[in-house]
């Protein structure tokens, strides 16, 4: 056991767990954020995707020593209901889920890659959220979510 410190969704935290245990385990097992999801455990499938600093990275197979000091950004830090994020407004108006299983890793990714490059084109979108899996079929709409998000936040 070791304490570990980091910034979760802006907030100082402190979790005492092995610092080998995966991010995602502490996550939802140990702080009840349940918003990413266990899919593969080999970090192929983007359903954990969380975000450190600026960049989506999946948490399933990342030690919780490598958050040490850094800013890590759940779905849960992303908007709330009360003030969702543009990328969750457009998502809702785009009609861009289904199941919703793998629509948090997809977010974060969309966020990282909005923080950026505000203005991405339609192959930048979908390069971005290239490792990120769903089933559902719902990849054209989730691409227009998030050019809409994208101009959204960049129209004064």
């Amino acid at each position: 056991m070791a304490s570990v410190r980091f910034r979760l969704n802006g907030l100082e935290t402190e979790v005492d767990a092995d610092p080998d245990r995966s991010l995602l385990d502490v996550l939802r097992g140990t702080l009840g954020l349940t918003g990413a999801h266990f899919g593969c455990g080999a970090g192929e499938c983007g359903a954990c995707n969380v975000m450190i600093g600026e960049r989506a990275v999946t948490s399933c197979d990342l030690p919780l020593w490598s958050v040490a000091d850094k800013d890590v950004t759940t779905i849960e830090g992303l908007g709330t209901a009360e003030h969702p994020h543009p990328l969750q407004t457009a998502f809702i108006a785009e009609q861009a889920m289904q199941c919703g299983y793998c629509i948090p890793g997809i977010l974060i990714s969309a966020a990282a890659l909005l923080k950026q490059n505000p203005h991405p084109a339609d192959r930048e979108v979908r390069a971005a959220l290239d490792r990120n899996l769903c089933r559902c079929g719902s990849h054209n709409r989730i691409v227009k979510a998030v050019l809409r998000a994208a101009a959204e936040m960049t129209t004064p």
